[in-house]
């Protein structure tokens, strides 16, 4: 069953806009008080008391005009105090309202009507901030002492100004007081609710764009007509060199950016030339548009990285070259194993002489290094998914570094593993993991060999630092890479080898990513090449062991 919510009073909501509506609306109510409690003091005290306004009970009128005073400025001192029991004290102050009012009519011949009116106020401020159903009963309490107070009072005073059907009129007007009052409430309460809604979602929506343009990789600058910066975003922060937060000027900060905006306000062209707006920075396209049409002070500038445009484009062109080379791959792989096939029948021919048999092997060689070629590109475009599990990776070296031996003939290089007595476990898919080192192993062996010299190669299984992740490490004795080159190994298709593809170590990388690892080149102190593979961790119980 459904069920109806009661209204609640403005004092139950907690939010800030509504405490601090209730304290001004108390604040006024009980300044209103003490003006009516002066009224009330000057009519009972006042010259005018004596020679022009009769007072019927003159002792009651002053005696209720010093109470009704001192209570009223009370409650006006008071009034942060009210806020933390309002309704209780709203009510108890407006029922003190209602029979001060009311003896005030009754002690005061000439202006009893006037009186009855102010009350009026009282009864309508407290339907507008109490809930409706308390209002209502002080509404019919109002009308009700006063009808009954004014029918004692005439029965004590035959000619008494106001009659019985007068009281009933002002009882009436109370009550009409209240239902207006009431509504006038509820409306400007839904008011203020939508209102403070609307700017929640407004300064919500605010922190959102700000976030938004804070992160986003175009730079974004706003400049005054007085060459000011009055924001930027962190790439363009960036972007223009880093400044010191109190460099606000754009001539001071980036010339050639002040320039071109000089020459957009004056021309309205715009310089399309790539430039780099300080030292060790990436060459950027800076656009200006104007924040609106109507306004030619502040002026929006956007500065695009041309370095991520030209990553992008980069990738759009290796994903199309490596569909590309994938349906080349295919076609090429049944005439190059027809051919590697007609190769050797022609090998275990009788009759070939020796010139023709190292022909032979020439042509076995490069079908062997087409096949490799086919299988790299083909590996690129069909790359399985990686398939995580926890490795014990000192007992995994070890079995590699065993399998490696049985498949391969090293002769008079070396290849060795280097464990860790420690437990160390490391996240990886074992068969992706086993293809990474494999090629590493293999271009340690084949390129890190100094010039006559048996290849010395170790992989290694440790931790970096006493907490750190595990890694494994192929390390290699041989010459080295420049640091020119070690900048551009992980790209697709480069190499230094007249017969390489350029892709070993970019699909390397590749899987490592996948398996939320990290590959890196580090150079070794006094001659040689590390590759290192960074593994991720995770709890022992939540992935079997392999």
């Amino acid at each position: 069953m459904a069920t109806v919510a009661r209204p609640r009073s403005i004092f139950s909501v907690g939010s800030a806009t509504t405490g601090e509506t209730t304290r001004r609306e108390l604040y006024f109510f009980n300044l209103f008080r003490v003006l009516q409690a002066c009224i009330y003091a000057g009519l009972a005290f006042s010259p005018l008391a004596i020679s022009w306004l009769e007072l019927r009970f003159p002792l009651l009128g002053r005696v209720n005009a010093l109470l009704y005073l001192g209570f009223a400025t009370v409650l006006f001192l008071r009034t942060e105090h009210q806020l933390r029991r309002a309704v209780p004290m709203v009510t108890a102050a407006v029922v003190y309202d209602i029979i001060a009012a009311v003896i005030a009519v009754a002690s005061i011949r000439e202006p009893q009507s006037g009186i009855a009116i102010l009350l009026m106020f009282n009864i309508g401020a407290g339907a507008l901030v109490l809930p409706p159903r308390r209002a209502g009963l002080l509404a019919l309490f109002g009308a009700g002492v006063l009808v009954f107070g004014l029918a004692l009072v005439r029965l004590y005073d035959k000619h008494y100004e106001i009659g019985p059907l007068e009281a009933l009129l002002f009882g009436i007007a109370y009550l009409a007081s209240y239902a207006m009052f009431n509504v006038l409430g509820k409306q400007m309460r839904a008011t203020e609710a939508l209102a403070e809604q609307r700017g929640t979602d407004l300064a919500n929506l605010s922190q959102v764009n700000d976030m938004i343009i804070r992160r986003m990789k175009t730079g974004v600058l706003v400049v005054d007509d007085a060459n000011r910066i009055h924001q930027l975003n962190e790439s363009a922060w960036l972007l223009i060199g880093s400044p010191k937060p109190e460099l606000r000027d754009l001539g001071a900060v980036a010339p050639e950016l002040s320039r071109r905006l000089y020459h957009w306000r004056t021309t309205g062209k715009t310089d399309t030339r790539a430039v780099a707006l300080a030292e060790d920075v990436p060459e950027v396209l800076p656009r200006f548009t104007r924040l609106s049409p109507n306004e030619a002070t502040n002026v929006l500038i956007f500065l695009d990285d041309t370095s991520l445009v030209s990553r992008r484009a980069e990738e759009l062109t290796l994903s199309s070259l490596g569909r590309l080379s994938a349906s080349i791959a295919h076609e090429i792989r049944n005439p190059l194993a027809a051919i590697s096939y007609s190769a050797q029948l022609l090998a275990e021919s009788e009759d070939l002489i020796e010139p023709d048999q190292r022909m032979v092997e020439i042509i076995n060689n490069h079908c062997a290094r087409a096949n490799d070629v086919v299988e790299n590109i083909l590996q690129l475009s069909r790359r399985e998914r990686s398939r995580p599990e926890l490795v014990d990776v000192n007992a995994w070296v070890t079995n590699f570094i065993e399998e490696y031996k049985a498949s391969n003939d090293l002769g008079m290089d070396q290849l060795r593993a280097v464990t860790q007595p420690r437990l160390i476990d490391g996240l990886f898919d074992p068969q992706q993991l086993q293809q990474v080192v494999w090629n590493l192993v293999q271009n340690a062996i084949r390129y890190g060999r100094l010039p006559g010299e048996p290849a010395r190669v170790a992989v290694v299984a440790r931790m970096l630092g006493d907490k750190g992740p595990p890694v494994v490490e192929v390390v290699d004795r041989g010459p080295g890479i420049p640091p020119k080159v070690a900048a551009q190994i992980f790209e697709p298709f480069f190499t230094t080898h007249e017969y390489g593809t350029g892709l070993g170590l970019y699909l390397a990388r590749q899987l490592c990513e996948a398996n939320q690892a990290a590959l890196e080149y580090v150079p070794v102190a006094g001659g040689g090449s590390c590759f290192r593979i960074t593994l991720v961790t995770q709890m022992a119980a939540t992935v079997p062991r392999r």
